[in-house]
């Protein structure tokens, strides 16, 4: 190799060990270019429907997110705090409750089977007499989050970013096309625009089947008597943004909460949460994302692995968003530019 090869290469590696020390950064980045996709979305339907200038748009767009921020902060959040605190402080009643269900099933098992219930078993039954200090377990959870000092500037931080984007995208856009070589800078464009709209499409996507979700929650909850109906509601269409850890995660809270008043309505709850997010997969997401990318679940999956072992939690909720823009950037630069003209190149030899 030659000296230029020798010093390209050295390049190449200072770069990538640049990007992996700034990996918090970006993520943060990557999560204001996610929130400016959104407030943009936003923008351009208020265009489309008032036939006004963008600037205006945007003040139209930032007072209406300002007006439902504001009903939710007034109308939503404090019944929720109240009921989620319920929630959280009802979780070691409902463990101890499933515990002792447990060891009664046990003892009739081992009825049958030896004809006692003291033999076989016991010593699963004696790991079960100690139940877990989920109080304090949760108390130790609640605890660690109460270090607000450098989420609250990275939250501030990833507002101003999305609110500077969402005012000028056009320029910040051409800002990241002169990073590449002047011949490819067209098509480095139209991969970025491809981007945008598939995060757009995603935003929309997201934002619909998440209402639906809670909505369909709220409903089932009501019907089958389940207590704490809001928080319940709430944190379905919340985690339903983060796919199957979200949903999975959502299901804990109703069913600890029904466990309290008899096994057969915690039950019931698992069924309700499995048809919902069944309907969710199979009939609302390919309804109202009929232009989002399709990607499949073994591929979304490893990337809410891989995004979070590099990202941390933050790279677990963009997950989605960031497999979206691979697969738009996989799809273009490496299989159109790159492995088609090689592919047809070979061909003619």
């Amino acid at each position: 190799m030659k000296l230029g090869h020798w010093l390209g290469l050295l390049a190449l590696l200072a770069a990538t060990v640049l990007l992996w020390s700034l990996r918090e950064s970006l993520i943060h980045l990557f999560a204001a270019v996610v929130l400016a996709t959104a407030l943009c979305t936003l923008v351009g339907w208020v265009r489309s429907r008032l036939q006004c200038p963008r600037p205006l748009a945007l003040l139209i767009s930032l007072a209406v997110v300002a007006l439902l921020l504001g009903i939710i902060a007034t109308a939503v959040i404090p019944p929720f705090v109240g009921q989620f605190s319920q929630l959280i402080n009802k979780l070691p009643e409902a463990a101890s409750e499933l515990i002792r269900l447990l060891r009664g099933s046990m003892a009739t098992v081992s009825q049958m089977l030896y004809g006692r219930n003291d033999a076989a078993i016991s010593w699963l039954r004696e790991s079960l007499s100690n139940p877990p200090d989920l109080g304090g377990s949760a108390g130790r959870l609640l605890g660690l989050a109460g270090n607000l000092g450098s989420g609250l500037l990275q939250t501030l931080f990833v507002l101003a970013v999305a609110l500077m984007i969402a005012a000028q995208p056009a320029a910040y856009r051409e800002v990241a096309v002169l990073l590449v070589p002047s011949f490819y800078r067209r098509r480095f464009r139209q991969v970025l625009t491809d981007c945008g709209d598939a995060l757009s499409a995603w935003v929309v996507g997201v934002a619909l089947s998440s209402l639906c979700v809670g909505t369909l929650a709220a409903i089932g909850l009501s019907l089958l008597g389940v207590k704490l109906v809001a928080a319940n509601a709430v944190l379905a269409g919340l985690l339903n943004v983060i796919p199957n850890v979200g949903p999975t995660l959502s299901t804990v809270f109703p069913m600890s909460v029904a466990l309290l008043d008899s096994p057969w309505k915690s039950l019931a709850v698992l069924l309700l949460y499995v048809g919902v997010q069944n309907l969710e997969s199979y009939v609302i997401t390919p309804s109202v994302m009929h232009h989002q990318l399709r990607l499949l679940p073994g591929l979304t999956l490893t990337a809410q692995l891989l995004f979070t072992v590099l990202f941390g939690p933050l790279g677990l909720l963009l997950a989605l968003p960031l497999a979206v823009c691979v697969q738009v950037i996989v799809r273009e630069l490496v299989i159109r530019d790159i492995l088609d003209p090689w592919k047809r190149q070979r061909s003619q030899q």
